[in-house]
């Protein structure tokens, strides 16, 4: 055969090559734009970084293998395997899991007959009473949403969450039954024709007064007993078909606008709640005093925790030491949850209220604010061993814990409780938590100074706030949930809270961390209670301002107050001392977080400090 010349097969060779290329070129594309169709519909494909991956095999989904996670089944396990173990006390009142779930079963069962289900919501107006413990079960199990409602809130803040919700009923403590009239009023006269009043249900307790319940029932409200009474107890309630769906609703304090809506859902109460008993060491046999309102973060998802594991609950309407301590003596108590002004109160009771030793060991999650090293150390004092925990409202409740190290048990008593007020490290079900600086977004240094915004990252973060589109934009941006509170972190990883952004104080230029300084005056021993805000300073621009609750027995006086600025120098920086010191009791909100708000608002009106010294 005779060759080509080579002019020739180089010119043949770049025509076919220019043919195809571009062949093989759409070809692969085609290729890659399957695998990411295929990736949408197909949870055994992803594509990352542009390169497909595949499992090892395309089994899929089916009834037998795959469900919805929903904390809801638990209650169904814990009345079949402990159906005749008490699930709730309350006074001379008692349930047992298996009558737990059959109210409850009553409760989605009446819910849905009045067309109560999915996309519906429920409200619940009420304290810790067996009631609000069985509507996380019975509302949801309906397909309804849980809108647990702040007892402490005004007619007029209760009248827009219940219309911001479009609460098709309520479910209201007898008690706080002209509250939910009075905010029902405002409803009727804002909307006039267009208001659709809610089926009112009113929980009847047998410790309030009997006027308030008839009251209610003459009014045309629905007593909760009647109400399960048109419920099936062998109701068919079915779980969520998507896990995304929501479960509960819960409304922030809205101390500067309006209240937002935190949106939660199944997967991640029941990804909580089990982290909740994973983190805590409580187990089957123990028993739960109920002094964390249920209407807070739905009680940090332990409704559902304490299904899951058998636990009885120990209902307390209202806190008090003496009720603390007497729970414990005489019911078993082994485990609650507490905010750190409640393990404030239950340190500084007087010895009427108080029952020591304890006849056992006690053990205390705390969270809600930052508590000072004081106050842990007196708990431990006192027999009680406490789980420091940090979250909000947005991610589920407590979801960091200051996990204890054994290296800490030889530290002096003050130094394990400075270890342990750290708000220290991600939670189980959580799957990110850091620090990072506010504008770059990028961690910050692990050097314990280096101040930034503490963020999360995972399943246990809300799906959002309802109806509200700018808040969750600027609640998401650069990929986290964006909490607004500042802190470090440590050498150890561990993170430690210095402040709100809101709270800290600039002085002179320079940044004082309200909490490190309240920290400090928590040590001097006239003060029970204290609050740090600004106040402004003519020559600084503003300076700290300590607001003071004294202990039972101490009166304030201007000597006094000289006396705990003297304190101060003695054990901070100078420009950190409290310029101006007031005493009176502290406004706080029903979970006992002292207003910060209002602190600010009264430091501002007293005036600007005009001379302030170093």
């Amino acid at each position: 055969m005779q060759k080509l010349p080579t002019s020739i097969l180089q010119a043949t060779r770049a025509k076919a090559l220019q043919v195809i290329i571009p062949l093989y070129a759409n070809t692969y594309t085609n290729s890659i734009r399957n695998l990411h169709t295929q990736h949408l519909h197909s949870p055994h494909i992803a594509v990352s970084m542009g390169v497909p991956e595949r499992d090892i095999d395309d089994l899929p989904r089916n009834p037998a293998n795959y469900t919805a996670l929903t904390p809801l089944g638990f209650l169904e396990r814990a009345a079949l395997v402990h159906p005749t173990r008490n699930s709730l006390i309350h006074g001379g009142v008692s349930f047992t899991w298996s009558e737990t779930y059959q109210r409850c079963r009553r409760l989605a069962s009446a819910l849905a007959r009045r067309r109560v289900t999915f996309g519906s919501a429920v409200a619940v107006i009420a304290p810790n009473i067996p009631a609000i413990f069985e509507a996380h079960f019975g509302v949801p199990m309906s397909g309804a949403v849980l809108n647990t409602v702040n007892i402490r809130l005004n007619a007029q803040t209760i009248a827009f969450l219940l219309g911001h919700s479009h609460s098709d009923v309520i479910m209201v403590d007898q008690e706080f039954y002209s509250l939910a009239e009075e905010a029902l009023k405002i409803m009727a006269d804002k909307n006039k024709e267009k208001f659709k009043p809610p089926t009112l249900i009113v929980i009847a307790d047998a410790n309030c007064d009997q006027k308030s319940l008839d009251h209610a029932l003459q009014s045309g409200a629905i007593e909760y007993e009647t109400f399960l009474g048109t419920g099936d107890p062998e109701f068919a309630w079915k779980p969520p078909e998507d896990e995304w769906h929501s479960i509960a609703l819960g409304y922030t304090s809205g101390t500067t606008s309006s209240p937002k809506g935190v949106v939660l859902h199944h997967r991640g109460a029941y990804l909580m709640a089990v982290s909740n008993a994973m983190v805590w060491g409580i187990g089957e046999g123990d028993v739960y005093l109920w002094t964390l309102p249920m209407f807070h973060c739905n009680g940090w998802c332990f409704p559902w925790t304490l299904a899951a594991l058998c636990v009885t609950s120990i209902c307390l309407r209202q806190v008090t030491a003496k009720a603390v301590y007497s729970a414990i003596a005489n019911l078993g108590v082994t485990h609650f949850c507490a905010a750190p002004v409640v393990l404030n109160t239950i340190v500084n009771a007087s010895k009427e209220d108080t029952i020591l030793p304890l006849p056992r060991i006690v053990k205390v999650m705390t969270a809600g604010a930052a508590p000072p090293p004081s106050v842990l150390s007196a708990m431990l004092q006192r027999g009680f061993k406490i789980t420091h925990t940090y979250g909000l409202s947005e991610t589920y409740g407590p979801s960091t814990i200051c996990v204890w190290k054994p290296e800490w048990d030889s530290l002096p008593p003050e130094d394990q409780a400075r270890m342990n007020a750290r708000q220290g490290v991600r939670y189980t079900g959580l799957e990110g938590l850091d620090v990072v600086n506010t504008e770059t977004m990028q961690p910050v240094p692990a050097d314990g100074t280096t101040v930034g915004e503490i963020v999360f990252r995972g399943n246990v973060v809300m799906k959002g706030y309802l109806k509200n589109p700018k808040a969750n934009e600027e609640a998401f941006r650069g990929g986290w949930y964006r909490s607004g509170d500042l802190g470090v972190k440590h050498p150890d990883n561990y993170i430690e809270i210095k402040d709100r952004s809101k709270d800290i104080i600039i002085s002179g230029g320079e940044n004082i961390s309200s909490v490190e300084v309240e920290n400090v005056l928590y040590q001097h021993e006239a003060i029970l209670e204290v609050s740090v805000v600004a106040r402004p300073d003519e020559r600084w621009g503003e300076s700290p301002c300590a607001f003071v609750s004294l202990k039972p027995g101490v009166d304030g006086s201007d000597k006094l107050a000289e006396d705990i600025m003297k304190f101060s120098r003695s054990k901070m920086p100078g420009y950190w001392v409290p310029k101006s010191v007031v005493f009176g009791a502290l406004p706080k909100t029903a979970t006992g977080k002292i207003q910060k708000h209002v602190l600010r608002s009264e430091a501002k009106e007293m005036g600007p400090i005009k001379k302030s010294r170093l």
